[in-house]
């Protein structure tokens, strides 16, 4: 099978802050040193691995650091990893939105890129003009994206405004017209960064279907970034995982998924107050979550029993004068599909912060057998105080709930994992 796509050592270096050096004495230096004595550029050896929960000493962080790997024509490849890893930095280069620091990337054939919404979009331009503009950058010439011009307008659904200034669409249509004319101008490869975190439930499984059609019934290559692991899975058939700008692995796609879960099974051991990598101005500070069932502290429990959430925080002097305020918890399944929600908007608009602690009380836990991520969620006055990802784990194990002796299916749970009730105490 041919080479699609080959990464030879590539690495790329940031500075945090300036752009140059800081100096003119440092920046002669620099050009002195690679361009006249033919060495190594001196401020490349200074770079800190990049892991962005933690302070760094040094102003250079490696967004990439010595990436090797090769995609075969036609394969699906899913690149996974946390928010920072440098996921979206490799399909830069891959684009060449930037050039690399150090290394070399080949690909064979034309490459069509979907990394922000609207990537490419002029906003005075209607979206007509666009995919002629789109079109032309990729290297199409006039009749051939006239041939595909109602194709195109058909899947992104945005016929209606299609002569319309894409500056006046919404995120979801702008979203939804990137996609379509990436996937129809017959790129050899596409290259595609959270896009599926934007659109619809009906434009995402319209765009996991193009995909496959254009990888499986075309013969196309498609790098494929997103945090929807159900997606990466149905999609995908390898992977590959990295962590602070490094591949820490890589192979059958399932495989990779796992390592990647086995990590966030990590994390929810920690304390709460030791989870790093957390958004929020602080106003409200979560410090620990346990679960109960009658009293009891347990982590473990059986479809259909109670379950009792109850969760401490700080809080400051802003969230006491604060007019709204809400705690939210989200469950989720083990590669990461939204299963319940609890908060406390529903009950209330403003959260007592000088209570403390929050009680979610759910009668029946009406979820299948398996492990799910517990997730934590402040606001404050509509801004992000704390937000939290993976602080705990729980367990549902069978038991014959409904009386029949039967166990339900694996990838089922008991209300379709999309509501539970509950109250809060």
């Amino acid at each position: 099978m041919a080479i699609a796509i080959e990464f030879n050592n590539i690495s790329k270096l940031y500075r945090l802050g300036l752009v140059s050096t800081g100096t003119l004495a440092h920046d002669l230096k620099r050009w002195w040193t690679i361009n006249v004595r033919r060495q190594e550029d001196p401020y490349l050896k200074i770079g800190e691995t990049n892991d962005r929960s933690i302070k760094g000493e040094s102003e250079y962080v490696w967004a990439l650091k010595d990436i090797s790997f090769k995609v075969e024509q036609g394969d699906v490849v899913g690149i996974i990893g946390k928010n920072g890893a440098g996921k979206s930095t490799l399909l830069k280069l891959l684009s060449k939105v930037t050039a690399p620091t150090t290394g070399e990337i080949r690909a064979h054939g034309r490459i069509g890129s979907l990394l922000e919404v609207g990537t490419g979009f002029h906003p005075e331009m209607t979206g007509r003009e666009n995919i002629y503009l789109n079109g032309a950058i990729l290297g199409m010439t006039k009749p051939e994206i006239t041939r595909k011009l109602d194709e195109i307008v058909d899947f992104s659904g945005c016929e209606r405004y299609i002569d319309t200034p894409v500056k006046r669409y919404s995120s979801g249509m702008m979203v939804r017209l990137g996609f379509a004319v990436a996937a129809h101008l017959d790129p050899e490869i596409l290259v595609v960064d959270e896009v599926l975190a934007v659109g619809d439930a009906e434009f995402q499984k319209k765009a996991i279907g193009k995909m496959q059609d254009v990888s499986q019934g075309e013969g196309r290559t498609v790098l494929f970034v997103s945090h929807n692991m159900t997606a990466v899975r149905n999609l995908c058939k390898t992977g590959l995982l990295l962590t602070n700008g490094t591949i820490e692995y890589s192979g059958e796609i399932n495989r990779v998924i796992n390592r990647y879960l086995d990590h966030q099974a990590e994390r929810s051991q920690l304390p709460i107050a030791e989870i790093k990598g957390r958004k929020g101005n602080g106003s409200l500070h979560f410090t620990d979550i346990k679960f109960f069932n009658q009293g009891i502290e347990r982590t473990v429990f059986s479809v259909g029993e109670e379950c009792e959430i109850r969760i401490a925080f700080d809080s400051t002097d802003e969230m006491a004068r604060c007019k709204s305020s809400r705690i939210d918890v989200g469950i989720n399944s083990a590669i990461g599909d939204r299963v319940a929600w609890l908060s406390t908007y529903m009950f209330m608009d403003r959260v007592d912060g000088s209570c403390g602690e929050i009680r979610f009380k759910i009668p029946q836990l009406m979820l299948n057998q398996g492990v799910y991520n517990v997730n934590l969620y402040s606001e404050v006055d509509k801004e992000i105080a704390d937000w939290v990802e993976n602080v705990a784990q729980i367990e549902v194990n069978f038991q014959d709930f409904f009386g029949t002796g039967r166990k339900l299916p694996e990838d089922l749970s008991v209300t379709g994992g999309s509501f539970l009730s509950f109250t809060l105490i």
